[in-house]
Order: structure tokens, then sequence, then C-alpha cells
């Protein structure tokens, strides 16, 4: 039975470039589709998030060379929290799949696996 989930990941860019951005995203949304067994056609939606200091590039536009022409995309500026982890690219999937939520893999890359160390892969 197919269900809706909810999937979390991060990274943490290089720079504020539109290279780093465009890398990132791609490596993150790309990961996270592996790692779950699915494919852009799997996906509801997608909520990207950036901390304040990365303002090169929307991440949504990298979203889409990988495949989610068609998924509804969203992006917006997390809350600036003195100290929090920069230059960091959150990413929230809602997608249909036949995986047990225990299944679901949280993808968390290079400096984000700080902000999750019991899921980062």
């Amino acid at each position: 039975m197919s269900h809706v989930r909810a999937i979390r990941g991060a990274t943490q860019l290089k720079a504020n470039t539109v290279p780093a951005m465009a890398d990132a995203t791609k490596e993150l949304l790309l990961a996270l589709l592996e790692a779950n067994g699915l494919t852009p056609r799997d996906v509801i939606s997608v909520i990207l998030t950036v901390t304040p200091d990365l303002n090169a590039a929307f991440p949504a536009a990298y979203a889409r060379e990988v495949g989610f022409q068609s998924v509804p995309l969203i992006c917006a500026v997390e809350i600036d929290v003195p100290g929090a982890l920069p230059r960091v690219l959150r990413v929230m999937v809602h997608c249909n799949t036949e995986r047990e939520i225990e299944e679901i893999s949280h993808i968390y890359l290079h400096g984000a696996t700080a902000l999750r160390r019991d899921i980062a892969q």
C-alpha cells in the first residue's frame, strides 16, 4: 500500500555562489531519491530552505534540472539563529512510497551531518 511520507535532508555549501548552490541542490536531491528508491514522479512537493547567508541563487532552479520540472517547489529562508551552522540548504520532500516510516532514509551531507547525528548517513 502506498503512503504519503515526508523526507528530510540537508547539506552545507562550500560558498555562497551559483555553482555551489547548483551542485549542492542536485547532489542532495539525487541522494535523497536514490536512498529512498524514488523518482521525481513519486514526489508530491518540495520545500527548500536556506540559511540567510545563502542568497546567490534559488535552489528550486537546480531541482528542475534533475527532473523536478512538474513538482511544486518553494524556497524560503531559515530563521537567523545566532551561532547556527552557516551555508545550509535544507529540503523536505513529500512523496508517495511503499516504504514504512522506519524505512525512510533522511539524508544529511557534508557539514550538515552535525545537524542530525542520530540519522545522518
